[in-house]
């Protein structure tokens, strides 16, 4: 963020929002930013995605610390444990985050005297998110969006989330929308969705880590006289359900349950052994029940 102290816009102008930037860049016309703003409806609209989705892109790049964007291996030398592989672009990523979270957040403590958050990405963003109308009506919000953009396109390169293609799924489970939804899946889990998405209502979206729940309303529409049935199609990492034939009872690989829930595979299996999920083996492999699964995950997630 430059020096320069933010100013607030005074009339609607053109938008100078990411999004709208790129499309400059591509030789079409920048939507008109909303009255007293600098942004139009979808450059704030992205805004307020990109900040939300910064927590959890900063903790997925860390998982991938060790692992190298360019499959090429760094050596750092020296410290308790040289040779130690490092992702430099993870780590850049990660500082970047920090850095210009915690710069805007400090430019809004000063221009508005309000209580500066912690040092913690999911602190300041929830802080930014807190102050996007405020932020949105100044000259500066078009580099403040362009910013979070850049960041958010980082952290994903980083983190492979692009998704290479997105799997049809079904209705939205939303009681009278029309639209469709639709799975992100990123290449290297193809059974797993990053996320789902509704065609027709924007505010209509969902973790990847839903996504049993998601189906099994699917599941009810499809075939409302659908009852529980222990011979339910097993979710692994390797193959995503179709809703139109979604079981009432879903069995899931220790896998799948980490990829969704963005947690190690070992603290699948802790859980797993601490509640005592119940679990079934096929072919060598186990899978646990998903309301389990859901249950011990959603509690702690919420006291967290």
């Amino acid at each position: 963020m430059s020096q320069t102290t933010i100013r607030t816009a005074m009339v609607a102008t053109v938008c100078t929002g990411a999004g709208c930037r790129r499309r400059q860049e591509t030789g079409q016309a920048a939507r008109l930013a909303e009255s007293g703003t600098a942004l139009c409806p979808s450059c704030r609209e992205r805004l307020e995605r990109e900040l939300r989705r910064l927590p959890a892109l900063f903790e997925e790049c860390a998982r991938r610390l060790d692992i190298s964007a360019d499959r090429e291996r760094d050596r750092v030398s020296g410290g308790s444990l040289p040779g130690l592989p490092l992702n430099t672009a993870a780590v850049e990523a990660r500082s970047a985050i920090v850095s210009v979270l915690a710069s805007w957040s400090a430019a809004v403590v000063q221009e508005r005297g309000v209580r500066a958050p912690g040092r913690v990405v999911e602190e300041l963003a929830g802080f930014l998110l807190r102050h996007v109308d405020w932020l949105a009506a100044h000259s500066a919000a078009g580099e403040f969006s362009q910013e979070v953009a850049r960041l958010a396109r980082r952290a994903a390169r980083v983190v492979d989330l692009a998704p290479s293609r997105r799997v049809a799924i079904g209705g939205c489970v939303e009681d009278g929308c029309p639209g469709r939804l639709t799975a992100a899946v990123r290449p290297d889990g193809p059974g797993v969705p990053v996320e789902i998405i509704c065609d027709a209502t924007a505010g209509h979206r969902w973790p990847g880590h839903q996504w049993l729940q998601l189906s099994r309303l699917l599941g009810a529409r499809t075939d409302p006289g659908a009852t529980g049935d222990d011979s339910a199609a097993e979710v692994s990492a390797g193959g995503l359900p179709v809703a139109a034939a979604v079981p009432r009872t879903r069995w899931v690989s220790a896998a799948a349950v980490a990829r969704l829930w963005n947690i190690p595979s070992g603290t699948v299996y802790r859980h797993a052994s601490q509640q005592q999920w119940r679990r079934r083996t096929r072919q060598g492999r186990t899978y646990y029940h998903d309301a389990d699964v859901h249950e011990t995950l959603s509690d702690l997630r919420r006291s967290t």
